[in-house]
């Protein structure tokens, strides 16, 4: 059929049926376009929407997931190096001797210095200065002797048991005499460590507890 022959159709909308059989096709297929557009705009689309909105909502919790995840690995992480810094702090707090170790330990310097050779002609414990959890006490030496025995007294309290450490050190040369040839006089500051008792440590975090209120 030709588009001059619609032109001459006299269509009843009343008579589908004495429509031509062209004209019935067409007409059935827009009914069926607008059938199946009304359904998509009432009934898929919204579907569609709340499918979109479903599949985004799966994509933030699998994202929230994931980020958790992560951090609970991170969190296994963090808790192992904890308890490995808690082992080495341990260690350490072990090689730090109590209030009535301290001066056991004095005498080990002390013999340290006479089985190396040195002479002591100054052992001067200093106040203790407080930490916020452990006590350094400085002691002032002057000792003399050859130059080679100083690194032997250096060697051996590197080695003693608890922590000791020298700071401070000057030579100088002793003078002149048949009673000191090529001796030299070192002074230097040893500092011991200790660890503070629970009445100390309470005593110190109240202290400085009262410095911050101070300062406010």
């Amino acid at each position: 059929m030709k588009l001059a022959d619609f032109k001459n159709l006299d269509m009843d909308i009343n008579n589908i049926g004495s429509w031509p059989l062209v004209v019935k096709m067409i007409a059935i297929g827009l009914v069926c376009a607008a059938l199946l557009l009304a359904a998509y705009l009432y009934d898929v689309r919204p579907g569609l929407e709340v499918l979109e909105a479903g599949q985004n909502k799966e994509k933030e919790l699998r994202a929230t997931y994931e980020a958790k995840q992560a951090k609970a690995a991170k969190l296994a992480q963090y808790q192992e190096q904890i308890k490995e810094i808690e082992r080495s702090f341990g260690m350490l707090l072990r090689q730090l001797p109590s209030k009535t170790e301290v001066a056991d330990l004095l005498v080990e310097v002390s013999t340290a210095g006479i089985t190396s050779g040195l002479k002591f002609e100054l052992f001067q414990p200093q106040k203790e200065e407080m930490r916020e959890f452990y006590a350094e006490a400085p002691i002032k030496i002057r000792v003399s002797g050859v130059y080679h025995v100083f690194g032997d007294f250096v060697s051996k309290v590197a080695d003693l048991p608890r922590i000791v450490t020298l700071h401070d050190f000057s030579l100088a040369a002793k003078g002149a005499g048949k009673d000191s040839p090529g001796n030299l006089i070192m002074d230097t500051t040893a500092k011991t460590y200790r660890y503070l008792d629970e009445d100390e440590v309470a005593a110190q975090k109240a202290a400085q507890h009262k410095a911050k209120a101070k300062t406010r």
